[in-house]
């Protein structure tokens, strides 16, 4: 009768050596075969953005994923959507997602940390700011708007995408301008701020433009942000 022989070759400590004594019942068998080219990426997100994702995989839409360190400012590499679990864990609200990489590079290893960014949809013409300018009160979500000499009014707004520390506003602002991004329980509608100088960063993202503090004897130093320019 033929038999059959396969080689492996691994790299990494060994879990059995030559003269091992091993047996049928042993709970780590000989060894364990780890694959890294294709390798998967388990990640969770919050059931209400289930039915975004499962829209797309229904239509058969191929969605990207990006990989990225622990910091979550390096892109390590991109892979695709694999698939999505087929339940909600319910202590925690999420469901889990299969990304798989090619990673040819190995620049992926099991076990490893990463964040992951998935690409769902693509918006466009949207005014961004950064997330810490909203408030939210009776009227609904607003921010603080910077006028001409320095007097701020309430602004009521449309949050159509949050990613990170950066909204994405259908309706209304426009570039350029410039909202309180600190300090804001100093404020009312019709108050009167000193701009500080503070660095101004890129327009077209969660920038930092001059500071704004409600002109009171004992209230804290704020900050404003302009507007940046469309998300595409």
């Amino acid at each position: 009768m033929p038999h059959h022989f396969t080689d492996l070759r691994s790299r990494g400590p060994a879990p059995r050596r030559s003269g091992n004594i091993i047996h049928a019942s042993d709970a780590n068998g000989l060894l364990v075969i780890t694959q890294i080219q294709p390798i998967a990426v388990v990640f969770s997100l919050p059931q209400d953005q289930l039915p975004q994702v499962y829209d797309k995989l229904r239509k058969g839409v191929q969605l990207n994923v990006d990989a990225f360190d622990r910091d979550n400012t390096f892109k390590i590499t991109s892979g695709k959507l694999l698939t999505i679990d087929n339940q909600i864990d319910p202590t925690t609200g999420t469901y889990k997602l299969k990304a798989v990489f090619n990673n040819q590079d190995n620049a992926l290893f099991p076990n490893q940390f990463v964040n992951v960014h998935l690409l769902v949809d693509t918006r466009k013409n949207l005014t961004l700011i950064p997330v810490p300018a909203i408030q939210r009160g009776p009227q609904g979500t607003y921010v603080y708007l910077v006028g001409q000499g320095n007097v701020v009014s309430i602004r009521p707004i449309t949050i159509a995408q949050t990613t990170g520390d950066t909204a994405g506003l259908s309706s209304g602002l426009k570039q350029g301008d410039v909202v309180v991004t600190d300090g804001q329980d100093k404020l009312q509608d019709g108050s009167k701020i000193v701009p500080s100088t503070v660095p101004a960063g890129n327009s077209s993202s969660d920038a930092t433009a001059p500071g704004a503090t409600p002109q009171q004897n004992s209230a804290p130093q704020g900050k404003a942000a302009r507007a940046g320019g469309k998300k595409q």
